[in-house]
């Protein structure tokens, strides 16, 4: 957890006043610090049932979250804490605390639906916290968990049939644990001990007939059993039997409480610290604290408009923001690498592109950890496009540098020459002689000194044709030599600048096959890295759909166990259904993706520079430039 996110006690999340739900700014900003994963744990239950002070628990305090006392609810709205996490490093542990549900003094029922709704939506642990027992009338109490499916689409456009599919919800709804608090009853059924995870599922077996009441009665049964495949159940015996200690809560010490309440408080905490995951979305999208932030405001503003919030729509929202994100992310290591690693002059052009693939190659892999969603590729396209113009940046640096840099040599090396010139010292017969032969030694010279860089063969050449004057004038004026040898010299020295000029196109024609490679490998890269992506991609999709038909068919089995023959066959649809789905995604995968890079080719090509361009590398080339770099799509 970032140091500047360090929280002493808790803030408000989401102010819920008059039954208006607002996001607290400076809670948001306290999240937009957070980049690492976070662990969401959220409590939810009926008023003064002891949730904040589990919590509190979890934080490792024993204040923190304002326990109530009275009759009257100290906690309103969603209350946040953010703590580093015990057990995973590089993770936050962001508890959130909501107000009691069921409040006499709230007039709006609708209004604990949403907070419900929210507690759920933004957690990879939702706990249920209650007094007693888990019997009839608290599952009555947990009436909101029938809501959620009236209350949440998980499509942008969903089919009438979708609205209330389940199966989806599994992707995106947290783990359920349920506390049971002030629990004095023994774990036996039937004359045998039980595990407190038989017994919550014990609670959740459907009551057999056809009344209205009964049926009432199941759908919190049904909806939990749907909705929260990974179920796990606590209870706890009294924290205390002294009735003052329980008004004092937050000053009582580990000592002071109940033995099998120490005991069982640890249980709890180990468990979520060890078993809770960080928060995700679909296809094992990894929820970062700013992103959650992104969460609540596009939850909040769409309960607030009126709406019903779409998972589907959060998730696009959210990879829009955190794609830009990865873009600045990965452009500014590339920077930052190449900034470290280049020195001017490079000795020749290929090394200073041989640095900028080992760098561009790292931050495409960033870029690729950080997106999700760019199914047009259209930030892939901004990060080839950024990372094209830094390294034309770089390039001219390095001209740049070798260019002053040869010249400052030049400059000393040929400083005597000068002076020479300035004192007439070549104005003699045989001078031309001594004039070349002190020429032909700034050449020797010039050509050993060290790292000249790109810009050495046109320096050189300047430098030679500003002294072409000067050599033809000592040429003319050397009375030593006869004409036709003064014919011989002058056709000499323009061989000399015409092999001088040979040598720099041919420098240039290298170079502009050395950029084209360099396109070739910067394609070949993307298309690697986003493939591999794909792949990931794709592996997840189906691991979802087959935990979803897995977690169908088990539910299937129970309600066959528990004699709902009708019950199961009403999800044969679903179940069929999902098969499909998982059978599609196996048998279209490689065809999927093998179109999808060619659709990828295309776009990527369309910002590369236009030698690349010319070759016809991307729809048509993708193939042959993906088989020489070791890729396929198999």
């Amino acid at each position: 957890m970032a140091p500047g996110s360090i929280m002493m006690a808790p803030i408000c999340l989401v102010e819920n006043e008059k039954q208006q739900l607002r996001v607290n700014p400076e809670a948001l900003n306290i999240l937009e610090k957070i980049s690492e994963p976070v662990v969401v744990v959220a409590i939810a239950g009926l008023c003064r049932t002891g949730k904040s002070y589990l919590m509190n628990r979890l934080a490792g305090q024993n204040h923190g979250f304002p326990l109530g006392s009275t009759v009257q609810s100290k906690t309103k709205g969603i209350w946040m804490w953010c703590v580093p996490h015990p057990s995973k490093p590089d993770h936050t542990l962001v508890l959130l605390d909501t107000e009691g549900l069921g409040d006499v003094e709230k007039g709006d029922p609708k209004n604990d639906s949403w907070i419900f709704t929210l507690a759920v939506l933004l957690s990879s642990v939702f706990v249920y916290n209650s007094i007693g027992t888990i019997n009839h009338q608290a599952l009555e109490q947990l009436h909101y968990v029938t809501e959620l499916a009236e209350l949440i689409r998980t499509k942008s456009s969903p089919s009438s049939d979708e609205i209330h599919h389940s199966s989806e919800f599994v992707s995106f709804f947290p783990d359920f644990v349920w506390a049971v608090r002030d629990f004095t009853l023994e774990l036996e059924l039937d004359g045998r001990l039980i595990t407190e995870d038989e017994y919550l599922e014990n609670a959740l077996k459907l009551i057999k007939g056809n009344i209205p009441q009964i049926q009432m009665s199941n759908l919190p049964r049904e909806s939990i059993r749907k909705f929260f495949p990974k179920r796990k159940c606590f209870v706890f015996d009294r924290p205390t039997s002294d009735k003052k200690l329980l008004h004092c809560m937050e000053k009582v010490s580990e000592s002071q409480l109940d033995l099998n309440f120490q005991k069982q408080s640890r249980k709890f905490c180990s468990y979520i610290f060890t078993h809770a995951e960080a928060k995700t979305l679909r296809e094992g999208i990894t929820v970062p604290g700013n992103g959650l932030g992104t969460l609540i405001v596009i939850y909040v503003d769409t309960i607030n408009s009126g709406s019903i919030p779409c998972l589907e729509n959060a998730v696009t929202t959210l990879a829009q923001l955190k794609n830009s994100e990865a873009v600045q992310k990965a452009a500014d290591h590339y920077s930052q690498q190449m900034a470290q690693r280049v020195q001017f002059p490079t000795d020749t052009l290929q090394e200073l592109l041989d640095l900028h693939a080992a760098c561009e190659r790292e931050a495409i892999a960033i870029f690729m950890e950080h997106s999700f969603k760019d199914d047009k590729w259209e930030f892939q396209k901004m990060l080839v496009e950024t990372i094209e113009k830094k390294k034309e940046d770089f390039l001219l640096q390095n001209e740049d540098a070798s260019l002053k840099y040869c010249q400052a040599e030049l400059r000393k090396l040929s400083e005597s020459l000068r002076e020479s010139v300035s004192r007439g010292t070549f104005s003699v017969p045989g001078g031309h002689s001594l004039y070349l032969e002190a020429k032909n030694k700034i050449e020797q010279d010039y050509e050993l000194v060290p790292r000249k860089g790109v810009k050495a063969k046109k320096v050189l050449q300047s430098f030679l044709q500003s002294q072409a004057p000067i050599e033809e004038s000592i040429l003319q004026a050397d009375k030593a030599l006869a004409d036709g040898e003064k014919a011989i010299e002058a056709e000499r020295a323009k061989k000399e600048a015409a092999e001088q000029e040979r040598e720099l196109l041919k420098q240039k024609e290298k170079e502009q096959q050395q950029f084209i490679e360099a396109q070739k490998i910067s394609f070949k890269e993307n298309i690697t890295q986003l493939q591999e992506k794909m792949e990931r991609e794709k592996d997840e999709l189906l691991r979802e759909q087959k935990k979803m038909l897995d977690h169908k068919l088990k539910m299937q089995e129970e309600l066959l166990t528990e004699g709902f023959t009708n019950k199961y066959e009403e999800m044969n649809k679903e179940v069929n259904q999902l098969r499909e789905a998982v059978q599609q995604t196996t048998s279209n995968r490689s065809s999927a993706i093998s179109d999808g890079l060619i659709k990828a080719g295309g776009v990527l090509t369309a910002v590369l520079p236009g030698p690349f361009k010319v070759l016809g590398v991307g729809m048509t080339g993708l193939g042959a430039v993906m088989k020489s770099g070791g890729c396929c799509t198999q």
